[in-house]
This record gives C-alpha cells, structure tokens and sequence, in this order.
C-alpha cells in the first residue's frame, strides 16, 4: 500500500504535458483560413450585386405569355415552361425572346436574354409611325396606323406590349388574323421592321431656307 501512494504521489507531483507549438500554430493557420474564405465569398457576393446593377441599361421587359409545355418521351411525359417576354427602351428600340425551362424564373430570364439579342430600331415620328403597315405572320395578320397627337395606343393584347415598349404613342393597331399572341407579337415585330425610313428635316434648315425666299418677295 505505501508503494502505491508513493507512486501516485509521485505522478501528481509532475507537471502536465505541454503541447507542442506546431499544434497550436496550426490551429491558427486555419482559423486564418476560414476567415479568408469567409470575406472572399463576401467579396464575391459584392461584386456580383455591383455586376447586377450596372447591367441595368434602361430596357423595360414585360411578360407577353407565360404558359406549360408538355412533351411525350420514352419514360413518359417531361412537363416544361414556356415563356414569351418582350423587351424594349420606350425610345425606338423593341424585341421580343421565347425561350423553355423547367421552372418559370428561368423560363423568363432565358427569354428576356434573347429579346435583347434580338432587338430592332423603330423609326418613330412626332410620337408615331411613318405609314400604314399591313402584315401576315403565319396566320395572324394584322393592320398598323400612324395616329394624331393625343389619340394614345387603340390596341389590344400583345400587339400594345410591343408598341408601348417600342414608345409609340399614338397608333391604331387591329388583328385581323390568329388570336395566339406569340404568333401576333412575331407579326408585330416583322411589320415595324418593313417601316421605310423617311428623311426628317431639321427646324434649322427651314429657317435658312426663309431667308431666301424674303428677300425674294421683298424684289
């Protein structure tokens, strides 16, 4: 008995077991790590937003049809969405992207990606277009008028998303044809793009050209 009090007496007279250093430096070179991580991926999410906001270039998008696709595979029917969007600066540029996804955010950013790759310039003059258009597309067809000021957008549907994006104000639009909007919106697109282009003159050139025309009459 005296020999194993001696012993544990002896054991709790020794000093406890430091750790070495290494473990310890270690130990803060993860932690340091970590946190490297940490504010790169901070980082990162910053750069993204900033990204986010100075992509925003002034086009307005509006949803022309949102519907669900289905299609018959092997192992049975595979369900999608389709979405129809059209983009446009209300300044004389206007397009229109459709684009399938298998959830409706997607869908609609895909879509929104292609207007923009798709995108016309209308030629618009004192707030309407040059000339009556008339136009087919598949099977709508459809009738487009230059308007007086202050009469607005007398158009239905999806033909008056493209014109307002398109900045028309006044216009009278009429659908002779199909009622399937992506096959009017199409229509649409084709039939400003035939607009001819007309030659404006410019306040400045008429008043050069009367300086003329008085000192003719005053003879």
């Amino acid at each position: 008995m005296s020999e194993e009090k001696n012993i544990k007496t002896n054991n709790q007279s020794k000093p406890p077991m430091e750790k070495p250093a290494v473990e310890s430096a270690n130990v803060k070179n993860d932690s340091n790590k970590s946190t490297a991580k940490k504010k790169s991926f901070g980082d990162n999410k910053k750069r993204r937003f900033s990204r986010d906001n100075r992509e925003d270039d002034g086009f307005e998008q509006k949803i022309v049809d949102l519907a669900r696709v289905t299609r018959v595979m092997k192992g049975g029917k595979r369900m999608r969405f389709r979405a129809c969007i059209a983009v446009g600066n209300k300044a004389g540029k206007v397009g229109v992207g459709i684009a399938k996804a298998a959830d409706v955010t997607n869908a609609i950013t895909k879509a929104a990606e292609k207007a923009k790759k798709n995108i016309i310039n209308v030629q618009i003059i004192d707030g309407t277009i040059a000339h009556n258009i008339s136009h087919k597309y598949g099977a709508a067809r459809i009738m487009l008028k230059p308007a007086m000021v202050g009469k607005g957008i007398i158009a239905g549907g999806a033909m008056r998303i493209v014109l307002e994006l398109a900045g028309i104000h006044n216009i009278v639009g009429k659908n002779q044809g199909s009622k399937n909007k992506v096959n009017i919106v199409n229509c649409v697109i084709e039939g400003l793009t035939s607009l001819k282009q007309m030659d404006i003159k410019k306040p400045d050139e008429k008043k050069k050209s009367d300086p003329k025309k008085e000192s003719v009459n005053k003879k």
